[in-house]
């Protein structure tokens, strides 16, 4: 048995971030996503767009100096750069849908090993949909990345063969940042891109129940 840490929710967005590049235009999703934004790294250029109407966000305010009326998507209190815009909402989807966005961060039930997304709903009686601008995101960004972390609280694996809970998109994952490994979704299946240090890479495929290709050279 593999002898190993989790990433915390900090390091993992700090892990998300560094792979951001320099000039990127991004979405981060609501939840654990809007993390990344406290966390890109000095120096590095990153325009961070909301759907609800705002391009050029910054870091989470300090306490007390939080602005309820300056909120991302998920309703909570952000910052706005220098050079940093307000405008209509549909302004905002048409960026999303039109391809403006390099990259897009976002949260998720399930990702199967080919990159279908499954992140609005788990199908359940009673569970409240959430549809929100996934779906746009999704298939409008030039790259999709899920962050999450690998297990359910049951210990069962969020990358799946196939997905069972209805889908938001089809293969439009490209990487999945979890709190254990870092995976690359191909059309051949998963590839490894990195794992906490003390995870054997045996032991990850247990935990996954799939074949994960190793990290390239």
């Amino acid at each position: 048995m593999s002898s190993y840490q989790k990433r915390s929710k900090e390091e993992l967005a700090r892990r998300v971030a560094q792979d951001i590049h320099d000039g990127a235009y991004v979405n981060l999703g609501i939840g654990m996503p809007t993390q990344v934004a406290n966390h890109i790294p000095a120096g590095r250029e990153v325009i961070l767009q909301s759907e609800n109407g705002i391009l050029g966000m910054g870091p989470a305010p300090t306490a007390g100096q939080e602005d309820y009326d300056l909120i991302n998507a998920g309703k909570q209190p952000v910052t706005l750069l220098p050079g940093g815009a307000y405008f209509h909402h549909a302004d905002s989807f048409a960026m999303m849908r039109g391809g403006h966005l390099d990259i897009c961060v976002l949260g998720a039930f399930q990702v199967s090993a080919t990159g279908d997304l499954a992140n609005w709903s788990t199908g359940e009686p009673g569970a409240i949909p959430a549809v929100g601008g996934a779906m746009d995101l999704a298939i409008g960004a030039r790259q999709t990345w899920v962050m999450m972390d690998l297990l359910t609280k049951q210990g069962e694996s969020k990358v799946v063969p196939r997905c069972t809970y209805p889908l938001t998109g089809i293969a439009c994952v490209k990487r999945i940042y979890t709190d254990l490994c870092t995976l690359a979704c191909t059309p051949q299946g998963l590839q490894l891109i990195d794992a906490v240090p003390g995870l054997a890479h045996a032991e990850l495929e247990r935990l996954v129940g799939l074949s994960i290709a190793p990290a390239a050279a």
